[in-house]
């Protein structure tokens, strides 16, 4: 059993490095949007996710029904749990009461990976989506879940939000302690389930997380505004703005993880101590959006880039054994104006734009300003280890989304998913309400796969646009965006005449509501391949061969035109190349 164990946490390692470099979330409570509504954005960063939007119909079901669960990451059966007699509609990862959930993964400390677990992460947010009314059922019924059947994967954060509050919930495993129970004579683990904690982000602040934990120290229990998992009985309670596992801070005592009073315990600095790495190419992503909306970033700066400061005691003289560190950045922000949902989906489109970071810039963007680099994240040249930046938008996004749940419209109305896939800079983020009843076919599950082509995959043919636009970036990306803000803008525009016409109806006949939005929503989704098919036919005829043509009017043949490539990158070729292509008889020969 050690054996197995010390297996286990060895994958779990690799996993959490890999992993740290995925995904992104921003959270915005009412009192910080343009319009009122609550907001979080998740990009789902994985070189083998496909893009596909997820949609499970409400249901009943009778007592006793068991449901199987597979691993959302591999497709891997893990067992049974016991079916919620009924669940709710969901559309991609908001459900028809408003309840949104976003994630990162943050891996944390390998040793606490449980593999008894029977519940993923993946699978913990579609399930707890069937079956929460709000965001704080929703970390009632995680907790619970975990608590019955084990937590499979390794540390993760969670931006949960619903119609009047955003909360961020970071968890993470146990290990494994396997016991045998004497009656059944069946092994099992004593340490089932998980330690975490949930914090409510005041209203009119934002919050962010990047695969990296975030929460440090929290208010301890008072029984009002803080409690612990022995009284989730009184989290609905609207004055609770924290809550967390009742053995978080004793779990790291008998680990030795932690020494020194209950109120100076933190939970990132214990279970996943940032380094440079989540610095760098984590906490960065937050920076980048807390930047554009508070003028006092600059001061995090040297963090974010990696440079760590520590403190090497707590005030008693105690060593401390993670050495927590002390320049990081604060867990929320105010904002110093509204954040609007266009302003979300261009938080998604961050490349470090506007800062000596900024991949564009540099040789390795070529002659052309690609900001991007392909993996691997790290690469060694005569012994040394150089990065490549990790910013928010990157070309491995499967899907991404910006969600807007709005108190003043009926459920069946105010939730809208915008959705996109591929990297955010290429994606249109389509209106998808959260009460539609099917999602539009080019954008359904098993509409292709990422191994299995399909002509009719909004997934494919974004990709063939960013792809292609990855070979002459500065030329070929404004075109994209040109057709990507025009979708965008006029969704957006067209929001508020959709809303009216969809409560009119409801006010009369809440299913004709649901039929409005559901035609509505699927057709963005069709307007939105057709448009990009067209895109990429006119891209491909305008750019290749290394060409730039522009169609003339009555005219045979389009102008043509030859840019080639930047001074920059010239400038290397003769650094490297030296007299070799010089032509005989031009200056200086």
């Amino acid at each position: 059993m050690k054996k197995l164990i010390l297996a286990f946490s060895a994958v779990f390692a690799l996993f959490a490095f890999n992993a740290a470099q995925a995904c992104t979330n921003y959270l915005i409570t009412k009192g910080a949007s343009a319009d009122g509504s609550t907001m979080i954005s998740y990009a789902a960063d994985s070189h083998v996710l496909y893009g596909e939007l997820y949609h499970w119909a409400a249901g009943e079901y009778p007592e006793g029904t068991m449901m199987d669960v597979y691993e959302w990451d591999t497709g891997k059966y893990l067992g049974k749990i016991k079916q919620a007699p009924r669940t709710y509609n969901v559309v991609g990862n908001m459900n028809e009461f408003q309840v949104a959930i976003g994630e990162t993964t943050y891996g944390g400390r390998s040793e606490l990976a449980d593999s008894t677990g029977i519940i993923d992460y993946g699978s913990l947010i579609y399930i707890t989506l069937q079956r929460a009314r709000s965001a704080r059922e929703a970390i009632k019924i995680i907790s619970e879940l975990t608590s019955e059947y084990g937590y499979y994967s390794s540390g993760e954060s969670f931006s949960i939000a619903d119609k009047n509050e955003v909360w961020i919930m970071e968890i993470i495993g146990k290990g494994i302690d396997m016991k045998v129970d004497n009656k059944s004579n069946t092994s099992y683990n004593a340490n089932k389930g998980m330690v975490w904690v949930a914090m409510r982000i005041p209203d009119g602040y934002v919050s962010g997380h990047a695969n990296q934990a975030r929460i440090q120290t929290f208010p301890l229990a008072d029984g009002k505004k803080s409690i612990t998992s022995k009284q989730l009985d009184k989290i609905m309670n609207p004055e609770v703005e924290v809550v967390y596992a009742y053995d978080v801070i004793s779990l790291a005592r008998d680990k030795g993880w932690y020494v020194g009073d209950d109120k100076d315990f933190s939970f990132s600095d214990t279970y996943a101590p940032v380094d440079f790495g989540g610095a760098r190419f984590c906490d960065i992503r937050v920076w980048s959006m807390f930047n554009k909306v508070n003028s006092d970033m600059d001061k995090y700066w040297d963090y974010v880039k990696g440079d760590i400061k520590h403190d090497e005691k707590f005030e008693d003289g105690k060593a401390n054994p993670n050495k927590y560190a002390t320049n990081r950045m604060p867990l929320w922000v105010k904002p110093e104006r509204k954040v609007s949902v266009h302003d979300m989906m261009m938080f998604m489109r961050d490349y470090l734009q506007n800062t000596e970071l900024d991949m564009s810039k540099d040789f390795g963007a070529g002659p052309y300003g690609v900001p991007y680099r392909w993996r691997p994240l790290t690469w060694e040249v005569d012994g040394i280890t150089y990065v490549n930046e990790r910013a928010t938008a990157t070309q491995q996004t499967g899907f991404s989304f910006v969600t807007q749940s709005r108190s003043w419209l009926p459920d069946a109305v105010g939730g809208i998913i915008w959705w996109g896939v591929d990297d955010a800079n290429t994606s249109v983020y389509m209106p998808m309400y959260s009460s539609i009843t099917k999602v539009p076919c080019n954008f359904e599950r098993g509409n292709g796969a990422m191994m299995e082509w399909s002509e009719t995959s909004g997934f494919w043919i974004t990709n063939q646009i960013s792809n292609f636009s990855y070979t002459r970036y500065n030329m070929i990306h404004p075109d994209v965006v040109t057709v990507r803000d025009g979708l965008e803008n006029m969704f957006i525009e067209r929001t508020p005449a959709t809303d009216e016409a969809a409560l009119k109806l409801y006010n009369t006949d809440p299913a004709k509501a649901v039929a409005y939005l559901t035609d509505y929503s699927n057709d963005q989704g069709a307007r939105t391949f057709n448009a990009y098919k067209k895109l990429y036919q006119y891209l491909f005829m305008r750019y290749m061969d290394g060409n730039v043509k522009t169609k003339i009017e009555g005219e045979q043949n389009p102008k043509v035109e030859q840019p080639g490539y930047s001074e920059q990158f010239l400038r290397k070729i003769v650094e490297e190349t030296g007299d070799k292509l010089k032509m005989k008889g031009s200056a200086g020969h």
